[in-house]
């Protein structure tokens, strides 16, 4: 397991707190809102994946993100803005999703970015499973799903700072990818690299993403991971094809594009991830 988070990591927000006392606040109110005082596992839905919390088992509570300190309203079409308590069927655990992700681009703030994972983690969740829509640098076409097994981080941040030497060696479990992909062997692994955003990446950056070895590129996910694992949290994530990544293909890349392919695949997603999760708490408890 990975090292335990000290508490440093990142600037101190408006209000005095640390990143890590704000979480402790987040996680506080969200014990208060759901009523559940701790969770077993957090999963963060990306772009196409919004449609699967209600069929992951019972929703108990749904939580407006801005009611949770720290957070803001989503500004992303597709992200619903909301964390919502849901008791898992069959083992009854309970798992919190995270539909409000804070995105690097929308504030240039890693420790923003790390807020729901640092919340989670304060409320009791030792795995997380993080989930994004893609543009493919290899030829997958749009709705293939892939196990996220490493990430380059292109965004030159980081939300952890000072002396915190989190070892990455494996960030992305390989324990917890053996789980998935018993479940789901036909899934390929992929190296996703975290591009900072919010513009699309250009043809010249894809070609040196693909030189670095990246299949798959993005503008979340990365920093997520980092201070999940600094928290001391197991790391899992999944990858939607939204899109041939730029100039990989004719013709550009829109939000509509990557909105359309999430809701092509939704209900599949959703029934991957009632699979999924179930695993990964198994494994984990």
């Amino acid at each position: 397991m990975s090292q335990v988070d000290p508490g440093q990591g990142g600037a101190n927000n408006s209000d005095g707190l640390s990143p890590q006392g704000l979480a402790a606040q987040a996680a506080e109110a969200l014990t208060r809102l759901t009523g559940v005082d701790r969770y077993e596992i957090a999963i963060v839905l990306g772009s196409g994946w919004s449609a699967a919390a209600e069929q992951l088992g019972t929703v108990g509570a749904v939580v407006d993100a801005s009611e949770i300190p720290g957070f803001t309203q989503a500004d992303v079409p597709g992200h619903r803005g909301q964390l919502l308590a849901v008791k898992l069927a069959g083992s009854g655990a309970d798992a919190l999703v995270i539909a409000a992700r804070n995105h690097y681009y929308s504030q240039r703030d890693a420790a923003a970015v790390a807020l729901p994972i640092r919340m989670a983690a304060k409320a009791g969740a030792h795995c997380v499973l993080l989930t994004n829509g893609s543009g493919a640098v290899r030829p997958w076409p749009p709705g293939t799903v892939a196990i996220i097994e490493d990430h380059i981080n292109l965004t030159a941040a980081s939300p952890l700072v000072g002396s915190q030497f989190v070892d990455l060696t494996d960030l992305y479990s390989q324990r917890l990818r053996r789980v998935i992909a018993g479940l789901f062997p036909d899934l390929p692994c992929a190296v996703y690299a975290q591009f900072p955003g919010p513009q699309y990446e250009t043809p010249a950056e894809i070609r040196a993403a693909a030189t670095l070895g990246a299949d798959l590129v993005g503008m979340s996910t990365a920093l997520e991971a980092i201070a999940a694992r600094a928290a001391g949290m197991e790391v899992a994530a999944l990858s939607l094809v939204t899109n041939p990544a730029a100039g990989t293909s004719a013709g550009g890349i829109s939000h509509a594009e990557v909105l359309e392919a999430g809701a092509r695949e939704g209900n599949r997603l959703a029934r991957l991830l009632a699979e999924v999760v179930p695993a990964l708490v198994a494994a984990t408890c």
